[in-house]
């Protein structure tokens, strides 16, 4: 493979990345085996605590040497060019944003999304702060429609995305009123209001990327871990208009990146096995 990897060929990488794609797929199934195997022997939790860092140690270690492989081709690509890739439902794979929110009295949440997962693709993204850890989050759960959660409080939001193809969508809020509104592939899909009125998004917390927190930072649940791929995750402190939106799904060269989270391989953290790829929106769609 690393002979293969040397060659310069597009179709030659990727045909790489396929291989290695499905070889580490395989790989994941048996250390995911394993794990149950291990668990119904019923380890002792700190045994079992042990077994479980060396399996997310050696995961790790896995995916590096794949990035290292593809790395003459992420040496050329500019910073917010890249996928985060979560292959499986568990409890410890995940992102992490380096950077917190600051207090927001409104915001613009968007991002490319790619899924098929059943039932539910499960939570893309989660905000905790100390003592309520769902101060922000987007999740689809269980037969439930996504939702966005503030502060505990719900919306439903009408997408219609967990179709295996890549869709662009946003979320707008503003705490007067607590009006909202969803968008999806450029489009004004709904709106409402009264979702945590006068409640301002509080600062210092945690963004985890495909993990839903119970606790700050942690108490992932493997049942509502999203399954797919993500781009694009980028957060504002205003309603973007929805030109600016449209903009964002068709990749107007006017895009903008967000002003409080803007979306660079420098500002993510990865672990237990999630993986980045090199993302062209609208130029590799579906």
């Amino acid at each position: 493979l690393q002979q293969f990897s040397r060659m310069n060929s597009s179709s030659q990488t990727n045909n790489l990345k396929d291989i290695l794609q499905n070889k580490i797929d395989d790989l994941e199934k048996q250390v995911l085996s394993r794990v149950n195997s291990l668990e119904e022997g019923k380890l002792s939790p700190r045994n079992e605590s042990e077994e479980r860092g060396k399996i997310e140690s050696t995961l790790t270690s896995l995916h590096q040497r794949i990035s290292d492989l593809e790395k003459g081709q992420k040496d050329n690509r500019p910073p917010d060019r890249f996928q985060l890739t979560f292959h499986l439902r568990t409890n410890y794979m995940y992102a992490k944003v380096k950077k917190s929110l600051p207090e927001m009295y409104a915001f613009s949440i968007c991002m490319w999304i790619k899924s098929s997962a059943s039932p539910g693709m499960g939570t893309p993204f989660s905000y905790a702060v100390p003592g309520q850890a769902n101060e922000l989050v987007l999740i689809e759960w269980g037969n439930n429609p996504m939702e966005i959660l503030i502060n505990d409080k719900v919306a439903k939001l009408p997408f219609a995305i967990n179709d295996g193809k890549w869709h662009h969508i946003c979320v707008t809020w503003t705490t007067r009123d607590g009006v909202w509104e969803a968008y999806q592939d450029g489009t004004q899909t709904g709106n409402g209001e009264n979702l945590a009125p006068y409640h301002p998004i509080k600062p210092q917390g945690v963004l985890v990327l495909g993990q839903e927190q119970d606790t700050l930072g942690g108490g992932f649940d493997a049942t509502q871990a999203f399954v797919g791929e993500l781009a694009h995750f980028n957060v504002w402190d205003r309603r973007l208009s929805p030109g600016e939106v449209y903009g964002l799904a068709t990749c107007s060269s006017k895009a903008l990146a967000g002003n409080v989270i803007a979306w660079a391989e420098a500002n993510i953290d990865i672990y237990g096995g999630a993986t980045k790829w090199t993302f062209e929106a609208c130029r590799q769609l579906n």
